[in-house]
């Protein structure tokens, strides 16, 4: 399975912004530009889907910023790449229709339909809130230990 960047920084803007929802601030862009080191122009793209697809709130000014629109425990990684990929649940081409319709059918029945609805079981299953406990527990993992 291949992810665009585009959903693979929306999904790290979106654990970004769950580990920071309990201080109930807006987020601006720039700050989640520079603590993820994502181009600030291609994450205002990125927040414009996540914005249309009701996961983000707004607000303008110099207050201003992004807030998840939902607890994080109830935001799913499906969510988010629903949000901004354009094409990932898209269903699979026909392949050889016309001349082998029996195969066409097998194929889609047994091997794509059931692809994508596992993979959008998975997906579903996992919360930006598990996303944060995983990632809190490799915190300082790269970092180096100074004795003295």
């Amino acid at each position: 399975m291949r992810i665009s960047a585009k959903g693979r920084y929306a999904l790290a803007a979106a654990i970004h912004m769950a580990q920071q929802f309990n201080n109930g601030e807006y987020i601006t862009v720039i700050s989640i530009s520079e603590r993820l080191g994502i181009s600030k122009i291609y994450l205002e793209q990125v927040f414009s889907l996540l914005k249309r697809g009701g996961l983000v709130n707004s607000v303008k000014g110099s207050q201003g910023g992004y807030q998840l629109s939902r607890m994080p425990g109830r935001i799913t990684v499906l969510d988010v790449l629903t949000a901004v990929e354009t094409s990932l649940f898209e269903q699979t081409e026909d392949t050889v229709r016309e001349k082998a319709p029996d195969i066409e059918t097998a194929m889609r029945l047994t091997a794509f339909d059931v692809l994508d609805k596992s993979v959008q079981s998975a997906l579903g299953q996992v919360t930006l809130d598990d996303l944060v406990t995983e990632a809190d527990k490799h915190k300082g993992e790269d970092a180096l230990m100074f004795y003295i």
